[in-house]
């Protein structure tokens, strides 16, 4: 990049997550998410087995950091009458890479967190009987809400932890992360694949079952062992 370069107009601010711990933010580079990938919830959306996993994208600017202790503010999106919630783990990437081995893949990881891919269910499902892409229904704004990120350091069982989302305080979603169908180093190794991966990627794992509609004013707490806790208002 041209350090002296000038611009028609600013350049977009840096897109950054909190480390617990530490004084510097993670810069986001893409979001990667993973469809299906918890069996459960494959079942709930009219699907079942263990199919090749599939990938789509949103925005950096998608994402809505609730800073620790705080409750972010989510807009009510246009355009739906059936806007769901889907609590997912995310992988921070701190190292990136082509190709990458499974048994490699955990060493590419420089944290996790706990996030939602909000979805509006009524636009995805049109594209799907259309067989158009997803992008209206996944990649809006406001649609990646994440918490602060944990250094998979404070984290070596992870795998096992259990994830759970409430609505108003009442369960939603609930599950443990040993039930992905496909695992965190495999999802790494099938998305390198595809993609060079870079320091600054965020992956959204995929959702478990009990997905479900909200509404404005109601109150969203994710929550995964170990991990800051998400909460958001839809506003």
């Amino acid at each position: 990049m041209n350090a002296s370069a000038s611009y028609l107009f600013p350049p977009p601010a840096v897109v950054s997550v909190p480390v617990r711990g530490v004084q510097a933010r993670f810069a986001v580079h893409r979001v990667y998410c993973v469809g299906r990938n918890y069996e459960e919830h494959a079942k709930e959306m009219g699907f079942t087995g263990r199919e090749p996993p599939f990938f789509f994208l949103k925005p950096a600017d998608a994402v809505v950091v609730a800073e620790a202790g705080e409750t972010a503010s989510v807009p009510y999106p246009s355009l739906t009458a059936n806007l769901h919630h889907e609590i997912e783990l995310v992988v921070a990437i701190g190292k990136g890479g082509r190709h990458i081995a499974v048994a490699e893949a955990l060493s590419h990881v420089y944290g996790y967190a706990v996030g939602l891919d909000m979805t509006r269910r009524d636009l995805q499902n049109d594209m799907k009987k259309q067989g158009r892409p997803w992008c209206i229904g996944k990649a809006f704004d406001h649609s990646a809400p994440i918490a602060p990120i944990t250094p998979a350091s404070e984290l070596p069982h992870i795998a096992q932890a259990a994830i759970a989302l409430t609505v108003n305080g009442a369960p939603r979603q609930a599950s443990h992360i040993h039930k992905l169908i496909w695992n965190v180093a495999e999802t790494i190794a099938h998305l390198s694949a595809a993609w060079e991966l870079q320091a600054g990627d965020l992956i959204y794992t995929g959702t478990p079952e009990g997905v479900a509609a909200v509404q404005a004013g109601d109150l969203l707490h994710g929550t995964i062992d170990g991990l800051d806790e998400l909460r958001i208002r839809i506003v």
